[in-house]
């Protein structure tokens, strides 16, 4: 107890140390869970008169609604954060508290692409869109974790005011020209650890972003937009998609094909 306190609460790290257990451990449940529930529903039907709807996992309906886990994230989140900023409990509620933040946190951020596009994508190609997010969160949790502060040095001490105003806006601008090339993960974590955002902000832009378009549509700009395409190219996408399925497991391909096919193309029956 003596290194917890001396080396997670004395330094202020303590919160995000639970918050960030609570979200990786909950992600992980979570994805378990819901790759449980879809096999399940594929499995083949024995008994066409009688499903297997014994045992194991389900969706939660309430009223015939189907209640997605984003909800209760949300509030949790709500709930733990109004607790936290009305009674500032300290340790140890602060860190019970921080946990069910990141519980929260989790729950909702694993259907982010429910949120982005108002519909349940969860196991189509757009889910993949909340892998991305909990990466991007969880990177966050951590560098959050590691870094004392999240703009500027730590330690001021025998710095000129105008010093540290000039490195924490050059900081953030740096972070922004990330944001604007298509670099929200590299960003984000900039925004933290300004070495990140400042190699990102040097490094070539992704093709489809407005930087790229605002930038390297002269014909002077061409071999830039065409090392861009190369370094950002169909098998980065695959490495990218081959990592984002390990974690959360792959979109139902064909399934949506066949939807698609029983649907057809303009949306009436076929």
């Amino acid at each position: 107890m003596d290194w917890y306190q001396r080396v997670l609460v004395d330094t202020g790290r303590a919160a995000a140390v639970w918050a960030l257990i609570g979200f990786l451990v909950t992600f992980a449940i979570t994805r378990g869970i819901t790759r449980r529930i879809r096999a399940k529903k594929n499995a083949p039907v024995t008994n066409a008169d009688k499903p297997d709807d014994s045992g194991g996992f389900s969706d939660i309906y309430i009223a015939g609604v189907h209640v997605h886990h984003q909800v209760w994230g949300i509030l949790l989140v709500l709930l733990s954060g109004l607790l936290e900023f009305r009674y500032d409990p300290g340790s140890p509620w602060t860190e019970v508290l921080a946990a069910l933040f990141g519980v929260g946190a989790a729950l909702a951020l694993d259907e982010f692409a429910l949120w982005f596009h108002l519909d349940d994508v969860y196991w189509g190609e757009d889910g993949r869109k909340s892998i991305d997010a909990i990466l991007i969160a969880g990177g966050l949790g951590a560098v959050l974790l590691l870094q004392a502060s999240p703009i500027g040095p730590g330690n001021t001490e025998g710095i000129a005011n105008w010093l540290y105003v000039t490195l924490v806006v050059f900081h953030l601008a740096v972070a922004g020209v990330c944001f604007v090339k298509g670099k929200l993960a590299t960003g984000l974590i900039g925004i933290v650890i300004p070495i990140v955002a400042t190699v990102g902000a040097i490094r070539l832009a992704k093709p489809t972003s407005a930087w790229a378009r605002r930038r390297y549509s002269g014909p002077n700009s061409a071999a830039k937009l065409a090392k861009s395409h190369q370094r950002f190219d169909a098998a980065h996408q695959r490495r990218r998609d081959r990592l984002r399925d390990a974690l959360g497991g792959a979109p139902d391909t064909a399934k949506a094909v066949a939807d698609e096919q029983e649907i057809g193309p303009s949306g009436g029956a076929s």
